[in-house]
């Protein structure tokens, strides 16, 4: 019988966002090294986000440990207006990892919610190939291909939706290229 996972974080929805970055579901918790959006050290996320915005792929890691830094991550996406939360509220893993081509999405998270908690918000970017398959479908619109982005309407508002290379290591594709295709879409928006 296929278990049942409930996200296990909250959404980060800071006051002032104007970017809301979506994954599709954290790993097992085993493979956790922070309590926060893209927790496995082996994700490079934080890696991307410290050369882009730092020139420094090592911003965020806490020195000496294989783990990033929480409290410094969640500051840095506070004061950047970045906030974080995933397609997916409850999956089935169909297989024992991470892999999103693994996970059957039982219940989408409220995106309109989000939305809506972020008047500010004028793009989102999904972080691989099922978080923007589930976000346009959520949103009524065609997901972009990866790199690029497309213009949707939400509520009135008029926003941004990119399809960004996934932070994955099986993704395959250099790390400095995915950091270049996130530093395009953040200089795009006016957070860079």
């Amino acid at each position: 019988m296929p278990v049942t996972e409930t996200h296990p974080l909250k959404p980060f929805l800071p006051q002032g966002a104007r970017l809301l970055m979506l994954g599709s579901f954290p790993p097992q918790r085993t493979r956790w090294s922070m309590e926060f959006y893209y927790p496995n050290f082996q994700n490079d996320m934080w890696r991307i986000m410290g050369i882009v915005f730092f020139g420094d792929r090592d911003k965020f890691v806490i020195p000496g440990e294989k783990r990033f830094n929480r409290n410094v991550i969640e500051e840095f996406c506070s004061n950047r207006g970045i906030a974080l939360s995933d397609t997916a509220a409850e999956v089935v893993r169909t297989h024992n990892n991470a892999a999103d081509k693994y996970l059957d999405i039982v219940t989408p998270f409220d995106i309109a919610g989000h939305l809506s908690a972020i008047p500010e918000c004028i793009a989102v970017a999904a972080t691989g190939e099922k978080a923007a398959d589930t976000f346009a479908a959520a949103a009524g619109c065609s997901a972009p291909a990866t790199g690029q982005c497309e213009p949707f309407v939400f509520d009135g508002r008029k926003m941004l939706f990119y399809r960004m290379p996934s932070t994955s290591r099986a993704y395959p594709l250099p790390l400095h290229e995915k950091a270049a295709a996130y530093e395009n879409m953040f200089r795009t928006i006016g957070l860079l």
